[in-house]
């Protein structure tokens, strides 16, 4: 099966937009929105969660590196992983503050490129 996320790879990240309660990942017009704060990982450094020190400024590392593999399993979620480190989207129940955890659009929006993960569907089915 092709998965949405397939997309992402060999993208550089082009701009990490900080919004009220998400998040959203820019390739150059593919778009990743994170309902759920992801963890971050910079190679030889512990995960970093949202509101830590230094978390923001991790995310904000990750600009110009490309996407090298990407990875969905119900066990981690979905996973960018670039040469420096991860970025990883694996809630629990109470991290859940909506319908969605995660949105991709692609670049053209009128051609219907996009993809939802939501709790309950496939991926996250342990969270309802």
């Amino acid at each position: 099966m092709d998965s949405f996320l397939n997309r992402f790879r060999t993208e550089p990240l082009s701009s990490v937009i900080f919004v009220m309660d998400y998040i959203q990942l820019d390739f150059n017009g593919l778009r990743l929105t994170l309902y759920v704060w992801p963890k971050v990982t910079v190679t030889g450094t512990p995960p970093l969660s949202e509101g830590g020190p230094g978390y923001r400024d991790a995310l904000c590392e990750f600009i110009t590196h490309e996407v090298t593999e990407v990875r969905e399993s119900s066990t981690d979620g979905l996973v960018l992983i670039f040469d420096m480190g991860t970025i990883q989207v694996n809630p629990s129940a109470a991290d859940l503050v909506g319908p969605e955890i995660a949105m991709g659009q692609a670049a053209q929006p009128d051609r219907g490129e996009w993809m939802v993960w939501q709790p309950g569907k496939p991926l996250f089915e342990s969270l309802t």
